[in-house]
């Protein structure tokens, strides 16, 4: 329930802290004293749109902060819990409204969003009134008010499961037949590719192996080259050994001939010889350890030519070739095994459908029988609402084809006014005192049965007479048995029969004005009913009806 409503220079309401407590609670006070713009301040901190005119003339910012009691198990925590923020304790409303437009929004002291603000709000408070959009005259509602009335929610959520099923394999059909399809359009192109790329057997890591041999042979192609050179230089056509080898030999012949005079020369040119078979010997070696395989080389650029040919042929880095070739092939095996699969995934949708099918008849039929009785309950409310000539409609178009999450069900409350007109959605036919009674009497019906801790009925007895406003009263008092209930009204005998009783004035000089609220005790409260009763001039008749209202409300509950 709400046990605390603090407001801070919020119009006309300079500083306001009131507590409130379970049963009925009644505001009371004389036309403009500012009841409405209580309803403004709370409805801010329950998330409705801000506006800077809210803001009291000459501050910076106005404040509204909402405390709530609600047990463990609300469906408030629920939602606090789902964005993170702490729900131990009490539920806190926060809202700052600044004079410039801005405005703050605070969650158990966390900063939050409007929208989760709006959210717990709904969740938490109910406020009903001639002209509250928020109030049973939203159809987009009727169907859960139907669901909460009839107490079948957990066929409700085994339909919306089903439903989700049932979207869930159409997709996924959807998926594959689209798959499918595309395989088909492109099954030569890939079996020709997957060929190709079967062939070529692609590796990861391939081509950078590849390019490190290609490179490494190269820069050997480059020594080897030189060593040739070498080579050819010692040992080709035009190598000196065999001249400085036939000169040696023609020299040794003619040393004995002249001894002494060739010795040296003799023995320079043998260690000449010696060296340059020994540098032969060493460019032969160097041939054999430079690895030089041309073979070996032009294999290698052959293989990496053809990769990156094919690599850019589909575009892809050489690396994933080796996932192309494997995504091909599967949807390959895709298109060839793609008959068989979309045949049980049709199989699978329909049967969804079926389950889906089932359980949203049940769910009708359930919310049918719901309809009857809702309808019972209204009507049996309306005689004493002096609507005893009107007629409550649950209207329902149920459509098997219309499948939605929610069933198959379209939900509308109608209403006829009188015998002989034509019936229509409640908001469009009834004017604003019959639709406030209608509220009446469908909350009434509904009880506690998907109802927020906390209903607010504002001045929903405007233009009754007595008999009404009293029957009125009685429901109300009815009502706050199951759920706080927090009422601004103009009736005496609605007032009579409140647990707790605020009156709403203003104070101050005429240049500020600022509206004030105080809880009344037994003597105060006959004297503002009283008034109520009277008008301008309380006489001690009206006082005398007054103490009559309280002594009867009080002896009644």
């Amino acid at each position: 329930m709400l046990s605390r409503l603090s407001i801070r220079d919020i119009v006309l309401i300079e500083k306001l802290d009131i507590d409130f407590a379970p049963g009925l609670s009644v505001l009371t006070g004389e036309t403009g004293a500012g009841k409405s713009i209580l309803l403004d301040a709370l409805s801010l901190a329950l998330g409705a749109r801000g506006d800077a005119s809210l803001v009291r003339h000459g501050a910076a910012q106005g404040q509204v902060i909402a405390v709530f009691d609600v047990p463990r198990n609300h469906p408030a925590r629920a939602l606090l819990a789902d964005n993170a923020i702490d729900d131990d304790g009490d539920i806190i409303l926060r809202r700052l409204q600044t004079a410039d437009g801005r405005t703050r929004v605070f969650v158990n002291d966390q900063p939050s969003s409007v929208t989760l603000m709006r959210d717990v709000g709904r969740a938490l408070v109910e406020i009903h009134g001639q002209h509250d959009e928020r109030a049973l005259v939203d159809p987009g509602a009727h169907r859960e008010v139907l669901d909460a009335f009839g107490g079948h929610l957990g066929a409700v959520r085994s339909t919306g499961e089903a439903w989700r099923h049932w979207r869930g394999c159409e997709q996924e059909l959807s998926r594959h037949r689209a798959k499918v399809a595309a395989a088909a359009r492109e099954a030569d192109y890939l079996r020709a590719a997957v060929a190709e790329l079967t062939k070529l057997d692609p590796q990861p890591g391939e081509e950078t192996d590849l390019a490190e041999v290609r490179a490494s042979m190269m820069r050997a192609e480059k020594i080897a080259s030189e060593i040739h050179d070498a080579q050819d230089v010692l040992s080709g056509p035009s190598s000196p050994l065999p001249q400085l080898a036939s000169l040696l030999r023609r020299l040794q012949r003619k040393v004995t001939e002249a001894p002494g005079l060739l010795d040296d020369v003799v023995k320079s040119l043998d260690e000449a010889m010696l060296s340059l078979d020994a540098a032969q010997s060493g460019v032969e070696a160097a041939l054999r350890a430079a690895e030089y395989d041309p073979q070996r080389l032009e294999k290698a650029e052959e293989r990496l030519f053809s990769l990156r040919a094919a690599s850019r042929k589909h575009s892809v880095a050489v690396d994933d070739l080796a996932q192309l070739r494997d995504s091909m092939s599967a949807d390959l095996a895709d298109l060839d095994a793609g008959e068989e699969r979309l045949h049980g995934l049709e199989k699978q949708a329909a049967a969804a459908r079926e389950t889906y099918d089932i359980a949203a008849a049940r769910l009708s039929s359930l919310r049918h029988a719901a309809a009857v009785g809702l309808t019972k309950a209204v009507m049996a409310e309306l005689p004493a609402l002096k609507l005893e000539r009107a007629a409550f409609i649950v209207e329902m178009k149920t459509e098997a084809e219309s499948r939605m999450e929610e069933g198959i069900d379209q939900i509308e409350f109608w209403v006829r006014t009188n015998p002989g007109t034509r019936p229509g959605p409640m908001m469009k036919v009834a004017s604003g005192g019959e639709l406030s009674r209608f509220l009446l009497a469908l909350k009434v019906a509904l009880a506690d049965r998907g109802s927020a801790p906390t209903l607010v009925f504002d001045e929903i007895d405007t233009g009754v007479g007595g008999a009404v406003a009293d029957a009125i009263g009685q429901r109300l008092a009815r009502l706050s048995k199951r759920v706080q209930v927090l009422s601004v009204t103009h009736a005496p005998q609605v007032a009579a029969r409140a647990a707790t009783h605020f009156l709403i004035s203003k104070s101050g000089s005429a240049d500020r004005v600022a509206t004030g609220i105080a809880e009344m005790d037994r003597p105060a409260r006959q004297e503002e009913i009283a008034r109520m009763l009277a008008g301008a001039t309380i006489t001690d008749e009206a006082r005398a009806a007054a103490e009559r209202l309280l002594r009867e409300n009080t002896a009644a509950s």
